[in-house]
C-alpha cells in the first residue's frame, strides 16, 4: 500500500510539472516573440469568446485588442516608441490590462503603479519610474495631488475613464484614434529577454522598488499555473487582487487569457459580497493571496458560499491553519499554492503536495532546480559561513533562507534586479556553494521536509507582510518622523493571534507630547491602509546598536502586551479613527478576535 501511495502521488507530481514545463517549453530570452504577440496571438484564437466582465460590462477578445490599438495609436501620436516608459496609476477595471497592452504594442514599457500608494511613497514609485507621462484613473486624483509636491521629474498626467478640471483628457484622446493593430516591425530588435513592464515592490529594504519584469518572465507566468490548472476557454478567473500585481495581474490574468478565457474584473475584494458576484459571473477559478481567505473564512455563513462553480483556486500565502478548513467549507476542489518574487528567480508550485506546501523539489529533479536553503541567524540576519569560507546548506527540517542560482544561460534563472544597480547587488550572495557562484537572495524563510516539500515560515529583513502586501519599515518610520518633535520611530512587525503576517507597530521616541489625533491624519494620508501603524508604543529611548542600528528582537517579544510593556501602547480603531489605549482588557479582546484590526 506504501508504494502504490508512492507512485501515485509521483505520477501526480510528474504530470503536473511536465504539463507546465510543456507550457513554456518555447519562451526562450533570445526569441522576438513578446508579450504583445502572446497576447495578439489569443485574440486571433479566441476573438469572439468573452475577454474581461466588469459589473455589467463585457469586452470580447476582438473588443480588447480594439481598445489596446487605440492606446497603441495615442502612444505612436505622442511620439512614444521602444524603450520609453509610461506609468499607470488606474485601479483595477475593465480598460485596465488593454492599457499595458497597448503601451506593449509600441516596446513602450509600462510602469504599473500601485494605486492604493500616496504622499511620498507615490512619488517615490513616480520618480524612479523613468516615466514621460502618466494615465491617471480619475477616482484616484486626490491620492495623487497629495505626492504632487514631493515630484522630482517632469511628466505630463492624463486624466482616464472621467473628467478633471485641469488634466489632458486621455478619453478624448483615445476616442479620436482609428484602432489597426501595430505593426510588428515597431518592436523591431527586441527580445523576450528585455523588460516588459515595470512593477513595484517593498523587497526587503526601504521603499519600494521598480523590478524589471522581463517578457520571459511574463509568459512564463501568464502560462505555467493555468497549464496546472487545466485552464480552458470556459473557464472565468475571479480577480479581486490588484492588477498591478505579478500574482493578479500576471498569473491571475494569463490563466484566462492564454486559454481563451474570462478574467472578472472587481475594483476590490469584498468578502461580504465575494460568493454573489462569483455565482453572479459563473466564475470556475479565483486567484488568491493567504489574507483573502482568511477574510472569507472569518465570515459568517452565506447562501451562496457552496453554490458556485469555483473548481481551482491559485495563488499563494495560504497558511495550513486556513487551508484546509477554506476548501471544506467553501467546496473548493483544487488549490495550487506556489511560490515566487515578481524580481526574483525562484518558483516553486505545489500542484499535488500536502496542505501548507508551496513547492516541491525531489531530490532526482533538483538538477531540473536552481533552489536552495541555507542557514540563517536571526540575532545577526546573515548567512553563516563554514570553516571552508562557503555556506551551510540547512538540513531536513531547518529553517533557513531559501536562495536561487543566477544562472544567464536559463532565462528561467536569470536575475535582472531592480532599476536601481545599487539594490539588485545587495540581493545577491557571491561564493554561496563554490567560487564565484552567485545567488539570488529571497530573504524568505522555509523549511524543506524528507520528501522535497518546501514550507514558507516568515520573512527577514526588515520587512513584515500585513494585509496580503509587504511593507518596508524604513518607509513607515520615515513618515512618522515627519510628525514634529518624533526623535525615533521604530518599526517593526508583531504577531496577531488570527491574523496571516505580522502588524505593524511602530517604538516612537518624541521630546514633546505626541497629539495622537494629528498623527493619525499624518499617517492616513501617507501611508497606504497596509502600511499604517497598527500599534503605537510611546517610548522613553530606543535601544540601538553601535552602528545606530534598532534592536528590534525585545520590541518585538514585548509586542503589545501590557503585562510585558510598561509604557503607554495604543491600536488603530479604523471604526472611529482614531488611536485608543491598550489596557489588560483590550489585550484580551484583541487576542480572541471582539476588537478586529
Amino acid at each position: 500500500m506504501g508504494i502504490l501511495k508512492t507512485v501515485k502521488r509521483e505520477a501526480k507530481y510528474i504530470g503536473g510539472l511536465l504539463r507546465m514545463l510543456k507550457s513554456v517549453k518555447d519562451v526562450d530570452a533570445e526569441s522576438n516573440h513578446l508579450i504583445a504577440d502572446e497576447l495578439e496571438r489569443r485574440v486571433d484564437a479566441f476573438g469572439s469568446n468573452i475577454a474581461f466582465i466588469e459589473d455589467d460590462r463585457q469586452w470580447t477578445y476582438d473588443e480588447f485588442e480594439t481598445y489596446a490599438n487605440k492606446v497603441a495609436g495615442w502612444g505612436q501620436k505622442l511620439s512614444l516608441k521602444a524603450g520609453d516608459t509610461v506609468a499607470v496609476f488606474v485601479r483595477n477595471r475593465l480598460e485596465y490590462v488593454a492599457l499595458w497592452f497597448g503601451l506593449s504594442k509600441l516596446g513602450v514599457t509600462p510602469a504599473l503603479l500601485n494605486f492604493q500608494l500616496s504622499g511620498s511613497a507615490l512619488a517615490h514609485c513616480v520618480n524612479i519610474s523613468e516615466a514621460a507621462h502618466l494615465i491617471m484613473d480619475h477616482e484616484m486624483v486626490d491620492q495623487w495631488e497629495t505626492a504632487k509636491k514631493e515630484l522630482k521629474v517632469e511628466l505630463k498626467v492624463w486624466a482616464a475613464f472621467g473628467e478633471l478640471s485641469g488634466y489632458e483628457s486621455f478619453d478624448h484622446a483615445v476616442s479620436e484614434i482609428v484602432p489597426h493593430r501595430p505593426e510588428k516591425a515597431l518592436r523591431e530588435g527586441l527580445t523576450a529577454g528585455g523588460m516588459a513592464m515595470k512593477m513595484f515592490t517593498s523587497g526587503t529594504t526601504g521603499l519600494p522598488k521598480a523590478a524589471k519584469v522581463t517578457h520571459v518572465r511574463a509568459q512564463n507566468y501568464m502560462r505555467g499555473l493555468g497549464s496546472g490548472a487545466k485552464s480552458g476557454p470556459t473557464d472565468r478567473m475571479m480577480m479581486v487582487l490588484p492588477l498591478y500585481h505579478a500574482t493578479g495581474g500576471l498569473v491571475g490574468v494569463g490563466c484566462a487569457l492564454t486559454n481563451g478565457g474570462a478574467v472578472i474584473v472587481q475594483s476590490k475584494f469584498s468578502a461580504t459580497k465575494f460568493w454573489d458576484e462569483a455565482v453572479r459571473h459563473g466564475a470556475t477559478q479565483f486567484t488568491y493571496v493567504g489574507e483573502l481567505c482568511r477574510f472569507l473564512l472569518s465570515t459568517p455563513a452565506h447562501p451562496l458560499e457552496r453554490e458556485h462553480k469555483i473548481k481551482w483556486a491559485i495563488g499563494n500565502g495560504l497558511r495550513p491553519e486556513v487551508w484546509e478548513g477554506f476548501v471544506k467549507r467553501f467546496n473548493i476542489p483544487h488549490v495550487i499554492e506556489f511560490y515566487g518574487a515578481t524580481e526574483g528567480n525562484v518558483s516553486l508550485i505545489n500542484v499535488d503536495g500536502p496542505i501548507g506546501a508551496v513547492g516541491r523539489v525531489p531530490d532526482y529533479l533538483k538538477f531540473k532546480f536552481n533552489i536552495d536553503i541555507i542557514r540563517f541567524d536571526v540575532d545577526t540576519e546573515e548567512n553563516p559561513r563554514g570553516s571552508d569560507g562557503f555556506c551551510v546548506r540547512a538540513d531536513v527540517d531547518e529553517v533557513g533562507e531559501v536562495i536561487g542560482e543566477i544562472r544567464s544561460d536559463d532565462a528561467r534563472f536569470r536575475f535582472d534586479g531592480y532599476e536601481n544597480k545599487s539594490a539588485t547587488q545587495k540581493k545577491i550572495l557571491h561564493n554561496v556553494f563554490k567560487k564565484d557562484d552567485a545567488w539570488f537572495r529571497t530573504g524568505d524563510l522555509m523549511k524543506r521536509d524528507k520528501l522535497g516539500y518546501y514550507y514558507f515560515m516568515d520573512r527577514v529583513g526588515d520587512t513584515y507582510r500585513w494585509k496580503a502586501e509587504n511593507v518596508a519599515t524604513g518607509e513607515v518610520a520615515a513618515v512618522l518622523s515627519k510628525y514634529e518633535g518624533i526623535t525615533q520611530a521604530n518599526v517593526y512587525g508583531v504577531e496577531v493571534p488570527g491574523y496571516d503576517g505580522r502588524a505593524g507597530m511602530a517604538s516612537l521616541v518624541s521630546e514633546v507630547e505626541i497629539d495622537l489625533e494629528k498623527l493619525w491624519d499624518i499617517i492616513n494620508a501617507q501611508l497606504p491602509f497596509y502600511a499604517r501603524p497598527v500599534f503605537l508604543r510611546l517610548s522613553n529611548e530606543s535601544d540601538t546598536t553601535s552602528t545606530f542600528k534598532f534592536k528590534k528582537t525585545n520590541l518585538v517579544k514585548a509586542g503589545f502586551d501590557p503585562a510585558n510593556v510598561s509604557e503607554p501602547l495604543y491600536y488603530a480603531d479604523t471604526a472611529s479613527g482614531m488611536f485608543k489605549p491598550i489596557d489588560a482588557e483590550t489585550f484580551e479582546k484583541i487576542n480572541n478576535g471582539d476588537i478586529r484590526l
